[in-house]
C-alpha cells in the first residue's frame, strides 16, 4: 500500500520525516496542551483532566499527575481506572494502548519511536513500532518501555527496568534488560 503522507508513514511504522509541516503542527499542539496541563492548578482535578481530554483518548476514570509529556497525544489510548504519577513521558509516533486498572509510578518513559542505525538515514528519518500495555499492570518508577513491546495483563514491571521485549501476562519482570523473575 503506497503511503501518501508522512503521517501515514509514521502511523504504519515506516521511515518518515518528522519535520513535515503537518506533523510539526500536530506536535506543537500536543506540547501546548501538555504545557497547559503541567501549569494547571493541581487542586483543579476536573480542569486538568479536561485539558487531557483534548489531547488523549481515555475512559471515564483516569488521573495523571504533572508533569506529562507526549509527542502527538492522538496515538495514545488509555483504559479506565488509570493512574500515572509525576513525570510520565509517552512518545507516541505509533499507537500506545494502555488497558484498564494500570498504575504508573514516577519518571516512566514509554517510547514507540526509534531511529535508523545508519547515521545518514538517522539525519533524515525516524520510525516507530506500537506499544501495548495490558490491564491490571503496575509499572514501577524510572522504567523505560521501548518500541514494539507488549506487556501482558496482570504484570508488574520493577523499578528501573528497561523493557525491550514482550513480557507475558501474569509476570513479575525486572532489570536491564527486563526479564521475568516469577509468575503471579
Amino acid at each position: 500500500m503506497p503511503y501518501t503522507s508522512e503521517k501515514e508513514k509514521m502511523l504504519a511504522g515506516m521511515p518518515y520525516d518528522s519535520w513535515e509541516s503537518g506533523l510539526l503542527a500536530d506536535r506543537m499542539r500536543a506540547k501546548s496542551l501538555c504545557a497547559k496541563f503541567n501549569r494547571a492548578d493541581p487542586t483543579d482535578l476536573d480542569g486538568r483532566m479536561a485539558i487531557l481530554r483534548d489531547l488523549l483518548s481515555f475512559k471515564d476514570t483516569a488521573h495523571m499527575e504533572p508533569n506529562f509529556f507526549c509527542d502527538y497525544g492522538y496515538n495514545i489510548e488509555i483504559g479506565s481506572n488509570f493512574y500515572a504519577n509525576h513525570n510520565l513521558t509517552i512518545i507516541d509516533v505509533c499507537k500506545v494502548s494502555i488497558g484498564d486498572n494500570v498504575l504508573i509510578a514516577p519518571h516512566v518513559m514509554i517510547s514507540s519511536a526509534t531511529h535508523p542505525v545508519d547515521p545518514v538515514e538517522r539525519q533524515k528519518t525516524e520510525y516507530g513500532s506500537p506499544i501495548t500495555i495490558g490491564s491490571n499492570v503496575w509499572i514501577g518508577g524510572n522504567v523505560s518501555v521501548l518500541p514494539g513491546v507488549t506487556i501482558g495483563d496482570n504484570s508488574v514491571i520493577g523499578a528501573g527496568s528497561v523493557v525491550n521485549r514482550d513480557i507475558p501476562a501474569n509476570s513479575v519482570a525486572v532489570g536491564n534488560p527486563c526479564r521475568v523473575i516469577r509468575t503471579i
